[in-house]
């Protein structure tokens, strides 16, 4: 077993596939190839299996690459601190739904590490690839929810890719809407006083079903339905065109306070949120002073009195 063997592996799960691995390595593919064949041979396990849509990462791959990580990562804080004595460049990273106060905490993580040299990572992406990236220990959390819906699905999906899920908090569904919207004035929305307006989601890809979607109630029929890809893009079109998403209620900093208000849904439908981990790898240290910083956000001790409820 070499470092540089680990690194390779290391590189294709990241990428996805063989040949992106080595076009960023600047290896042949049958060199990499070979390489990853010999390291498997060397331990008796198939760390990838091959499928006709690539190659994916076996059980026993998951919990190998989880071992060559920390290796790896060791080897290179050693040569940071002793062969270039330089600083420890300290890595984190991280895939969630697209949630406000996410971003926040991932800001307040950094302002607290004071560290010179850091190589951190948040990706909001599609909720079955931050499933993919904890799975494959691209990212250590993960964070998204659970519904009486769609948790039975979701939690299958977890348990086959040996990931767990542990609850932050619970909440009650809320509407996002611009402060001109029509429905603005109201202390409590009605599902059917949606109709006309457009119903703004997060496309999902090739898992575009209800059971991953990332807005609740989402099997609610709906006259005019807009999906989108970021953020910014949702929030643009609920002000231009009094559409609106489901989400939580929680309004992080990083929103122009007045600018998006958050109505509660009249439903008895209950919110999940909770972050997941691989079983097979450990939370570093970065890791829990995120999950830390999460716990901390005064947006969630705010939102108490309107039925979140933190654990």
């Amino acid at each position: 077993m070499t470092l540089q063997q680990l690194r390779y592996c290391i590189m294709v799960v990241e990428k996805g596939s063989i040949s992106e691995a080595a076009k960023t390595l600047f290896v042949t593919q049958p060199s990499l190839t070979s390489a990853i064949q010999e390291l498997e041979n060397e331990f008796h396990i198939t760390i990838f299996n091959r499928t006709n849509r690539g190659i994916v990462l076996s059980s026993e791959g998951a919990e190998f690459m989880s071992y060559a990580r920390q290796v790896v990562e060791q080897a290179e804080l050693m040569e940071e601190k002793y062969r270039y004595r330089g600083n420890i460049k300290q890595r984190f990273q991280i895939s969630s739904q697209h949630y406000s106060f996410v971003v926040d905490a991932f800001k307040n993580l950094i302002k607290e590490c004071e560290m010179e040299d850091y190589d951190f990572s948040l990706r909001e992406t599609k909720t079955s690839e931050i499933i993919d990236d904890v799975k494959n220990l691209r990212s250590e959390i993960g964070i998204l929810y659970l519904t009486d819906f769609n948790q039975k699905v979701l939690n299958r999906y977890l348990k086959e890719n040996k990931l767990e899920f542990h609850e932050l908090f619970q909440a009650k569904p809320h509407i996002f809407i611009g402060e001109q919207h029509p429905l603005a004035h109201k202390e409590k929305i009605q599902l059917e006083e949606l109709t006309d307006y457009p119903y703004l989601s997060y496309e999902q890809g090739e898992y575009n079903s209800f059971y991953f979607a990332e807005e609740m109630l989402s099997t609610v029929p709906k006259r005019k339905s807009i999906k989108v890809s970021d953020r910014a893009t949702i929030f643009s079109l609920m002000l231009s065109l009094n559409g609106y998403t489901v989400s939580t209620g929680i309004i992080g900093d990083n929103l122009k306070a007045g600018t998006i208000l958050a109505k509660p849904i009249d439903t008895n439908e209950t919110i999940r949120v909770g972050y997941i981990t691989n079983k097979k790898a450990v939370v570093s240290e970065i890791g829990n002073l995120y999950l830390k910083k999460l716990s901390e956000l005064p947006i969630f001790c705010q939102m108490a009195e309107k039925e979140i409820i933190i654990l």
